[in-house]
């Protein structure tokens, strides 16, 4: 029955007689002032702006059945849900959690975010989402950098905003960072990698304001309008940093993916929206995550995360190709995905999270090579978001897929290394970039043509360190995300002092924005 983002004074007015609450107690209802109901009683045909019409979706939703009839009736609106997505609103466990995950926070009566939801989705217009998904593509990687740039500033202290020159081009980025985040050269094995989960449990409460929870409800109601795959898994959450040269240090508590799809990953489209648009507007963002010392503040808020790497795979010399060379691995994020759909990135990428033992897995290494068995060598099982994890060593040594096996067969075949660390403004996520190099040129021979990326890339393309020309036209690409900027600039200044005469490419410099 909702008219999801088509609210009019008529319609607002419409609520009113449906809760039978005169304008006084209809605007202290919904916290505005009653001049404003009244004008909507003057001006049928008003549109109320965005942030009234989530105070209106809240307030339907959260209406008796009786009066949710009764408005019904007066607006002639009937909710058309298809089936298939009442089912999965019904059946899926990820979405029932997500559901009540956000009765519990917005502290609504159990079933108020079913009926939220499922009133957006009957007056749901795809196509009008479709569009503005293109919309949003067209949005740059250096458009949100600026924006950010603009929001936050670019210091506080030591931190800044990493920005690294490749010749003449300039490439800016939100990821805040320091020096000592930087050019790491940390192995990530022991006694290196010493991430630790001193306890796994459960974060302190969060209660949503009524925007807050209208976004998040409006965020179920077009993933599943979009069939968009929601997963609700642990997920790491960082608690405390101590990085630098040789060495990652911290700790992490445990959250829940659901949590983050409905607060901080929200902040992404809200900010490509207003540079869209033109607008300052960041209601979500001025809540979740409003300066740099709330981005720093990483134990008082949910900061997730996660890990991704530039490949570098030996390849002997060609002759249609040329000199003996490293092949680099750039992925275009698919749709599918809920968060950096269509952009640029490094391969692997995911989230930072436990399989099955929650310490062990908090190390970075874990998390890199269980992506490299999901997104480069194709192990379903290992992808937790296409069911529950069965097994109860996932990566144990007669589970490795042959590439793999053979990579760890041998000391030395596989290097992987954290090249830099920051925090993404863009949605507050901490960020491990790193490099992962095969040199043993047998592999590719052996195995490159099983390697292949899984349903969470669109295209898979592929570059050679030889070629300056094709790499440094890559770097200035404007459909990079943020955080692949950063890993791809980060792990090509390691590779080059690492690859010998494979790698034959422009100088990077980084810097700390001013």
């Amino acid at each position: 029955m909702n008219p999801a983002g088509r609210w009019t004074g008529r319609t607002a007015t419409a609520l009113q007689s449906a809760l039978r609450l005169s304008q006084e107690r209809f605007a202290e209802r919904l916290g505005i002032s009653a001049r404003t109901v009244a004008s909507w009683h003057k001006k049928p045909d008003l549109r109320p702006q965005s942030d009234m019409q989530q105070v209106l979706d809240t307030a339907l939703a959260q209406a008796s059945d009786a009066e949710r009839d009764r408005f019904g009736e007066l607006t002639g609106n009937t909710p058309a849900v298809s089936s298939e997505v009442d089912e999965r609103l019904d059946a899926d466990p990820h979405i029932g959690a997500a559901l009540e995950w956000l009765d519990r926070h917005a502290r609504w009566k159990p079933g108020t975010a079913r009926r939220a939801v499922a009133d957006r989705i009957s007056h749901m217009d795809v196509r009008a989402l479709q569009d503005r998904g293109t919309r949003r593509g067209w949005v740059s990687q250096r458009d949100i950098a600026a924006a950010l740039a603009t929001y936050y500033g670019n210091r506080l202290d030591d931190h800044g905003l990493y920005t690294a020159q490749c010749g003449d081009l300039a490439m800016n980025t939100s990821v805040l960072t320091c020096e000592d985040w930087l050019d790491l050269d940390c192995e990530l094995r022991p006694p290196y990698d010493r991430l630790r989960v001193p306890s796994a449990r459960p974060e302190a409460d969060l209660e949503l304001g009524d925007h807050a929870a209208g976004c998040a409800a409006q965020r179920l109601a077009e993933t599943l309008s979009m069939n968009t795959r929601l997963t609700d898994s642990p997920i790491y959450r960082l608690t405390g940093a101590d990085i630098r040269e040789h060495q990652l240090r911290g700790t992490f508590g445990v959250s829940q993916f659901v949590h983050y799809a409905l607060t901080a990953d929200l902040l992404e489209g809200e900010l490509v929206d207003a540079v869209a648009e033109g607008s300052t507007a960041m209601p979500l963002r001025d809540r979740y995550l409003p300066d740099l010392r709330s981005v720093l503040d990483v134990d008082d808020r949910l900061c997730a995360g996660g890990v991704l790497a530039l490949t570098a795979i030996a390849r002997p010399a060609d002759p249609y190709r040329g000199d003996a060379d490293y092949l680099l691995l750039v992925q275009e994020r698919s749709g599918n995905v809920l968060n950096a759909a269509r952009r640029l990135a490094v391969i692997p990428k995911g989230f930072h999270q436990p399989l099955t033992d929650v310490r062990r897995d908090a190390q970075v290494g874990m998390t890199l090579r269980r992506e490299m068995e999901e997104e480069l060598f194709g192990r379903p099982d290992v992808d937790n978001t296409l069911g529950y994890m069965l097994a109860a060593d996932p990566l144990h040594a007669t589970k490795l897929t042959e590439p793999m096996s053979w990579l760890m067969a041998e000391p030395g075949r596989l290097r992987m290394e954290c090249t830099g660390f920051g925090l993404n403004l863009v949605s507050g996520n901490y960020e491990f970039a790193s490099l992962i190099v095969i040199d043993d040129e047998e592999f590719w021979s052996r195995y490159g043509g099983v390697v292949e990326a899984n349903w969470e890339s669109a295209t898979l393309r592929q570059y050679s360190t030889t070629d300056d020309e094709l790499v440094t036209e890559l770097l200035g690409d404007v459909a990079w995300s943020n955080e692949g900027l950063f890993a791809m600039s980060q792990g090509l200044r390691r590779l080059a002092e690492i690859g010998g005469e494979r790698v034959r490419l422009p100088a990077i410099e980084w810097e700390i924005s001013q």
